[in-house]
């Protein structure tokens, strides 16, 4: 497995912008030998010269199959499906440990274009890279499965269910933030937003949990259910704080997931609040 950090990797702060990405380092992101230390470096990078050095065969065409006009999303799905031409689904796993994040982000959009397999068999093989050690990959495992699960959610969320168990906080916020019902440069999944009762399974269990990049997951997911169905937030978050028994960890889910609410600024968590701010 190739994904541990490189000493090149270690250490290195990264650009904030896409226009101030050291010229030696877009020369190592487009090569594959180098990860992005931050977002504005994995949208730096030139995703034709990127394919050319990774699939030889696609060279020709990944200059006019990729837009580089096209949003990052968009293009990880013009890439996968070109690699899918020309590699077919047998280079998930080449892909799947390479050394770039890009790449290992390619092999999820690459699952997703893959024909002929059922959902389980894609969660099952999608689990390195929702417990990928790189950022962008967790993020592109979710994203490239998103539409499959708002496609069958009901089979989705009794799989992902097993997900909110799990000792790695990656998988179980994984769990949670491909369901969102309005992920973040995802399309909305409309049933979620109707009725988000129906992620109370993957959400339930994850209402006390220890890790915060868990909890913001699980506040976000409630937040976005705020914007349709505010009265639902307000009842769920009452019934998990449950007076004072609620943990640090649910307060501080709950302070959170009613950020957008109208009675912000004192949001009603039961006598357990005692003021001051979670954070935005």
């Amino acid at each position: 497995m190739t994904t541990a950090a490189s000493p090149q990797d270690r250490g290195r702060t990264g650009a904030t912008r896409v226009r101030d990405v050291d010229p030696q380092v877009l020369e190592g992101l487009n090569q594959g030998t180098l990860q992005a230390a931050t977002l504005a470096e994995a949208l730096a990078v030139d995703f034709a010269t990127l394919l050319a050095r990774i699939v030889p065969g696609a060279a020709e065409t990944a200059a006019t199959a990729i837009d580089p006009r096209a949003g990052i999303t968009r293009r990880m799905t013009q890439a996968s499906r070109l690699i899918l031409d020309h590699g077919g689904a047998t280079a998930f796993d080449q892909l799947a440990f390479h050394r770039s994040d890009t790449v290992r982000g390619w092999a999820a959009y690459l699952l997703a274009a893959t024909p002929e397999l059922d959902l389980a068999a894609r969660l099952a093989a999608i689990r390195p890279l929702a417990d990928d050690p790189h950022f962008t990959v967790r993020e592109w495992a979710w994203l490239a499965l998103r539409d499959h699960v708002a496609a069958d959610l009901t089979t989705a969320i009794r799989l992902l269910g097993n997900w909110t168990a799990e000792p790695s906080a990656n998988l179980r916020r994984f769990a949670v933030e491909i369901t969102r019902p309005r992920g973040v440069w995802a399309r909305h999944i409309k049933p979620l937003a109707v009725q988000p009762g129906l992620g109370l399974p993957l959400l339930d269990p994850l209402r006390a949990d220890s890790s915060r990049y868990v909890q913001d997951s699980v506040a976000n997911w409630l937040n976005d259910a705020a914007k349709t169905q505010p009265e639902w937030v307000r009842d769920t978050c009452a019934r998990w704080l449950d007076a004072c028994h609620a943990s640090s960890a649910t307060q501080r889910i709950c302070h959170r997931a009613q950020r957008s609410l109208t009675t912000l600024g004192k949001v009603e968590v039961g006598s357990c609040w005692s003021g001051g701010s979670a954070g935005g």
